[in-house]
């Protein structure tokens, strides 16, 4: 099969590589202060183990079909894009390891040092030693591996210092697990912020562990294992609770294939055979890393530093905003009267959830409804819910329990959720629910009203100040008909349902998004079409996007991660421009804008243009009607898509640039956040105004 099919295609993998390069340029960034800059080594490391874990492992379990299946985009097949992976991850490690040596070592003037054993004082060596012996030693659980002491299990990402043994002629490996309940870094004395990791404490001391051992070739290691876990058909057949099947398969992501082996250093011949046949790896799998294989300490080092120390390393602290479309009164009053839109994390999520707690006590109010994927290890959310359910309303959850790596998390909530007397369902065997949306049902003089919440991104209070999202809450009667019909059908398990205004997979969705550019294609270079969302693989849309670049319309996308579509082939996609934004804040928002002028269509949604979404989940989109949010979010589509301090444009080859800034700079989260700070402020000089007029007539009509 020729490249030449697929000359305007890329690999996702490959793609989602180049998106983790851009997280790790922001650390690279000399304008971005020092913390900030190691955050994101911190964030593109978490994100490489999360590649391997379940990108990695699901192209690994592919291997073992008997059937190889072609990548759709670039015609590889497992095995090649396994291949393809290995080499081109290698010198990624070597740049990071670079950038986070570099900023450490501009750290230390700061009084933040991680530090080695031979680079401590005499005096912090005798304090590192009494504690380990005093605190580590003896909650240690180290082995021998021999004919009587098999290999042990090696868990998913944890932490093990091994090492060779040999007493007279016989050698064998010593490991010894760190702890994982222990703290990750040791403070040593003093005022700086002097610390030393705890595997290079333990391995300083490993003569004292192996006490009857000669040692040599001290290194630590950590395994990545496919976490790719999804129930089977057969297994959701067998157990009918959902939620118990989730919780048997959760053990499985500790047992699952090895597909990564990081190392401290270089490993002996030897070893490196020896761990190469006991994880069933290639020599290609294993990395050798300067730094840390966990970074999660550096969160922790961030709140340990002095608040003076701290506006030189960190960026300025922002508050999510007040709405500027909202007063203090009731929420749900406002919302009748007109559109409310939210923009996170620039306004604070605080008026939906106010929106929920007054629907929980209101008397009109008969049921609450809404889709949970992802939320907050603590949530005022659930406690309105519970609130609601206990005081009378009808309360529906409809919680994904597959949402990966939250899974623990959701299964817990669904049993608060389910003991307060909420309605809890869990979805479809084959589909996840991904959609958000919300819906309150009341009664008002004898009538049925609605009012309706759909967002981009997740009820979770931590990531709605860290993630760019758009909450929309209207009493449109249209949308909440079609929510009504879309919970219903949910409950009973019907994903045929027909809607009249909200688009919802796997469906109406993606056909709808088709016809909708359809139209745009009949205007040819009168067309017109601007989008933004996380990813880009579905094959359809993809085809549509050359269709409609070849009929002449504009197409300009904001594509953060993966985008397997090529800009500037010519004579197929000359008229596609895409760009991407890596930034202080994740960017997730889903929009779809079509034409322009009074006939453009605009609708918010979940949803990215990915054969898993459009295709293997429920998500929902809702098209935009105020024409005051219409122009807010061109405004914000615009502004995005000039970005030239943190925007990237994609060349042809799927390669990144970062613009060349000419005239002023555009930096989109700053301006996004400069005038959500501005608007606050007007907001605070209207209320003083308005108490100093009450105060002047009050003393003219009272005096004093």
């Amino acid at each position: 099969m020729g490249r030449k099919e697929f000359n305007y295609t890329q690999n996702r993998e490959i793609s989602w590589l180049r998106f983790n390069e851009r997280v790790l340029e922001e650390a690279k960034d000399f304008s971005v202060p020092l913390l900030e800059r190691m955050k994101f080594v911190a964030i593109f490391t978490s994100n490489l183990d999360e590649f391997f874990m379940i990108r990695v492992g699901s192209l690994y379990d592919m291997t073992l079909m008997k059937k190889d299946r072609i990548d759709k985009r670039s015609g590889m097949t497992a095995k090649e894009q396994l291949d393809t992976i290995f080499d081109a991850v290698s010198p990624l490690y070597k740049e990071r390891d670079k950038v986070y040596g570099e900023i450490k070592k501009q750290l230390s003037p700061y009084g933040v040092c991680g530090l080695d054993f031979k680079e401590l004082v005499p005096q912090e060596k005798k304090y590192v030693k009494k504690y380990f012996k005093e605190q580590i030693l003896p909650i240690l659980s180290p082995q021998i591996v021999d004919a009587n002491h098999p290999f042990p299990h090696l868990l998913n990402k944890a932490l093990y210092v091994v090492a060779n043994l040999s007493r007279g002629s016989k050698w064998k490996l010593g490991i010894v697990p760190v702890p994982e309940f222990v703290s990750d870094i040791l403070y040593l004395p003093g005022h700086d912020i002097r610390y030393i990791r705890m595997e290079k404490v333990i391995l300083e001391y490993l003569e004292l562990i192996f006490d009857k051992y000669q040692i040599s070739d001290k290194n630590y290691i950590c395994v990545t294992r496919n976490a790719d876990i999804t129930p089977d058909d057969d297994a959701v057949d067998e157990e009918k609770d959902l939620r118990k099947l989730m919780k048997k398969t959760l053990h499985k992501r500790t047992k699952m294939a090895v597909v990564r082996l990081e190392t401290a250093q270089p490993l002996s011949q030897e070893m490196e055979q020896f761990f190469c046949e006991k994880f069933r790896i290639q020599k290609k799998q294993i990395y050798r890393t300067k730094m840390p294989m966990k970074l999660d300490y550096i969160f922790g080092i961030i709140d340990k530093i002095p608040l003076s120390m701290k506006r030189a390393l960190t960026e300025r602290p922002f508050e999510p905003q007040p709405s500027r479309m909202l007063n203090e009164g009731s929420v749900m009053k406002q919302v009748r009267k007109k559109d409310i839109l939210l923009f996170y994390p620039y306004e604070s999520m605080e008026p939906f959830l106010r929106l929920v707690k007054e629907a929980s006590t209101d008397p009109n109010v008969m049921t609450i409804k809404i889709t949970i994927y992802r939320l907050a290890k603590k949530t005022r959310l659930v406690e309105y819910l519970c609130a609601a359910a206990e005081n009378g309303k009808e309360v529906t959850v409809l919680i994904e329990l597959r949402a990966r790596f939250d899974e623990q998390n959701n299964i817990d909530w669904s049993e608060t959720l389910e003991a307060a007397g909420c309605r809890v369902l869990y979805g479809f065997e084959k589909y996840k629910v991904h959609s958000k949306i919300c819906l309150i049902t009341y009664r008002n003089k004898g009538n049925i009203e609605y009012i309706t919440q759909i967002g981009t991104g997740n009820y979770n209070e931590k990531t709605a100040a860290m993630y760019t999202d758009l909450s929309l809450m209207t009493a449109d009667r249209r949308i909440g008909e079609d929510a009504a019909a879309f919970f219903q059908n949910m409950s009973i398990g019907n994903l045929e349902g027909e809607y009249h205004d909200l688009l919802v997979s796997p469906v109406s969705l993606k056909k709808k998004i088709l016809s909708l550019m359809d139209e745009e294609i009949q205007k040819g270079e009168e067309g017109r079409i601007v989008m933004k969302m996380n990813s880009v693989t579905d094959i359809d849309f993809m085809e549509k996007l050359k269709e409609a670049s070849m009929a002449g319309v504009k197409i300009s996308m904001n594509v953060r991660g993966i985008c397997c579509i090529l800009p500037g082939i010519a004579g197929e996609t000359d008229n596609l421009s895409i760009m991407s934004i890596v930034g202080r804040y994740l960017e997730h928002a889903r929009i779809f804008c079509f034409g322009k002028g009074e006939e453009q269509k605009i609708y918010i949604g979940s949803a990215d243009m990915m054969t898993r979404n459009t295709e293997k989940r429920v998500e929902v989109a809702c098209p935009v009607y105020d024409e005051t949010i219409k122009k807010m979010i061109n405004r914000m589509m615009k502004i995005m898509l000039t970005d030239n301090v943190k925007g990237r444009k994609m060349q042809s080859d799927g390669t990144y640039k970062k613009r060349v800034q000419s005239g002023r700079p555009v930096n989109a989260q700053e301006i996004f956040m400069e005038e959500a700070i501005g608007a606050t402020s007007q907001i605070e000089k209207k209320k003083k105004k308005r108490t100093g007029i009450f105060s002047r007539v009050y003393m003219r009509l009272f005096g004093r």
